[in-house]
């Protein structure tokens, strides 16, 4: 990812409309598929750490890690504790350690060589019956400037992230889309920046949309109970649920 990006990160997390209304399906999710209480949770690629300190705590002891020195430096402003600087490819804790492994918006990017790989690692420090919750961008044809600063390898289908899972030994127990009552705005927004390209430092964390951040934060809160227990069948991201 480009390093300031993770700046960019920490500034808006705590506000943004796309943080807040995800972590709420995130919210959902855990409460629908986990035992939710007391969980020993590893944050895979844990970036400037706002799930580490803003809501995952309320499900248990969370622990972090993440390659980038400049993520971490970001969770300490947070004043994150159990932080480990490691490559999702080769986990320095034990088989077994964890109830649930998390990893939001990570496995796309270039600098994981091999997502099966790291899926595998989920499912080592997996205890038995430990679940994990993925995150991560839809559709190919999606690609934006965007997915140049965060240096984006490839986008997803629940088919795909489904035959992942599957190949590294878990059982799917949820799959969907999210963001899916703005994924026409958000659509056009990114077909039309191949006629208008925007600025090469522009990145969607930069959009100011001032007093419609509370709305859209909103309509995406709003998809959590439905990406839970029905999920739905488009949107900008992937979720899913695995089971050890």
């Amino acid at each position: 990812m480009d390093p300031r990006e993770y700046e960019l990160m920490y500034r808006v997390e705590d506000r943004h409309w796309w943080y807040r209304g995800m972590s709420a399906a995130t919210r959902a999710l855990i409460e629908r598929w986990t035992f939710a209480k007391d969980l020993r949770i590893f944050d895979a690629g844990c970036g400037t750490g706002a799930a580490l300190t803003h809501y995952l705590p309320d499900y248990g002891t969370p622990f972090g890690a993440d390659l980038y020195a400049e993520a971490l430096h970001f969770c300490r402003q947070r004043n994150a504790p159990r932080l480990t600087r490691a490559s999702i490819l080769d986990l320095p804790f034990a088989s077994a350690s964890f109830d649930l492994v998390v990893s939001f918006d990570v496995l796309y990017e270039r600098g994981v060589a091999d997502e099966l790989s790291a899926l595998r690692e989920f499912f080592r420090v997996l205890a038995p019956n430990g679940r994990v919750l993925l995150r991560l961008p839809a559709y190919d044809w999606l690609r934006g400037k965007h997915d140049e600063r965060v240096h984006t390898h490839r986008r997803y289908t629940t088919r795909l992230v489904a035959e992942l899972l599957r190949q590294s030994g878990f059982r799917v127990l949820r799959l969907s889309y999210a963001n899916m009552f703005l994924f026409p705005f958000a659509a056009l927004k990114r077909l039309s920046e191949r006629l208008f390209p925007p600025d090469e430092n522009y990145s969607d964390l930069s959009l100011n949309v001032g007093a419609f951040n509370s709305v859209l934060q909103w309509i995406l809160a709003s998809e959590a109970p439905l990406v839970a227990r029905f999920g739905l069948p488009f949107g900008l991201s992937v979720v899913a649920v695995g089971a050890k």
